[in-house]
């Protein structure tokens, strides 16, 4: 199969059965554009759809997301994991607006220039927005590339990713190229899945090499697997007596959770003094049953302990942002997915 029938079956399976109806797909703009395309990262469009659209409804150009507090974002993007894509969105939106006049560039090199904007990210952004000629390599597309090709081993290592790279620049056509990206962005997603693909149904059937040599099962070769260590953690619920109340910190900007806000966490309970300046009794400590949260490097074990506390004194946490957190009466401040989980839980107690 030739890179023109390539791209003509992509484009006409896309008019009669790609997804035309996306919240995205309304005002194809690059503000709107690189929103959602930052949101799919990672995240499947069914979770994606209702933040996309109330994060669009909160702020709605460029201007206003540069212009809002890093906790809002962060607050609006509580639960969509991966915290660093709602960071650089937030300075992304800052740099546009500063230094180009709230315009987003229209090269990909730019592009990719800005926090948090990869080679993929640039070109679905371009491409959808403007029309013009930029291929994309997203999950789903190294997918539908990696079994078409019969590409063997791991398509992360950087030959692969070369290969990969060179088959989507041949495919992609120099007319309709929005298209073609979002067409091939919903082959992958709806068709070519990671498991039981509809080869019957997929318009590039007749072309494809691991339909043909039986292998759709075995590609794309998935990353060789590393064993993910586990750490524990201890997450220390205080409240304050006779309070609706409970400590959580701001996290330092950068790492783990990064400017999000959360409960303390101890390794051991016997060093709550030193941590948070409350002195905890084993009496009054409430463990409650464990959870895990799973990173992509390792596991995390928490441990929630419920405590009651006095009234809080100026050593406690000293240096650090601190909020008590009125689970009657929520702020709009971004939390980390389970310590969300643990104030809901909370609530509901």
């Amino acid at each position: 199969m030739q890179s023109k029938q390539f791209a003509s079956a992509v484009l006409e399976w896309f008019d009669q059965h790609g997804r035309h109806d996306l919240p995205w797909q309304a005002n194809k703009t690059a503000y709107n554009t690189w929103i959602s395309e930052v949101m799919l990262q990672q995240t499947q469009v069914t979770t994606v759809i209702p933040y996309y659209e109330r994060f669009i409804e909160r702020f709605p150009n460029v201007e206003s997301l540069a212009s809002a507090e890093q906790d809002e974002v962060l607050h609006l993007w509580t639960g969509l994991g991966y915290y660093a894509r709602a960071r650089n969105l937030h300075k992304t939106a800052q740099i546009v607006t500063r230094e180009h006049a709230g315009a987003f560039p229209e090269t990909v090199e730019e592009l990719e220039a800005l926090p948090g904007i990869g080679r993929s990210t640039a070109g679905a952004v371009l491409s959808i927005s403007t029309g013009k000629w930029a291929p994309i390599l997203d999950g789903n597309v190294k997918r539908v590339l990696a079994r078409f090709y019969a590409l063997e081993g791991w398509p992360g290592t950087t030959a692969n990713q070369k290969k990969l790279w060179s088959y989507a620049e041949q495919n992609t056509p120099q007319q309709r190229v929005g298209d073609y990206t979002q067409a091939m962005m919903d082959l992958g997603a709806t068709l070519c899945t990671r498991s039981k693909p509809s080869c019957l149904l997929c318009p590039l059937q007749q072309g494809c090499d691991a339909l043909r040599l039986g292998k759709t099962d075995q590609l794309p070769e998935p990353k060789p697997k590393k064993s993910i260590p586990v750490k524990q953690t201890y997450m220390l619920l205080l409240q304050q007596d006779d309070s609706n109340e409970v400590l959580l910190y701001q996290r330092p900007p950068t790492g783990l959770w990064g400017g999000l806000w959360s409960f303390p966490q101890v390794a051991d309970l016997r060093d709550t003094l030193n941590e948070t300046g409350f002195e905890l009794r084993e009496e009054s400590m409430q463990p409650l049953e464990p959870m895990r949260h799973t990173f992509s490097h390792f596991h995390l074990d928490i441990t929630p302990v419920r405590a009651r506390v006095n009234t809080p004194t100026d050593s406690v946490m000293e240096g650090k942002p601190l909020l008590w957190y009125n689970i009657e009466q929520p702020e709009n401040v971004g939390l980390a997915a389970p310590v969300k989980k643990l104030l809901e839980m909370m609530a509901n107690s």
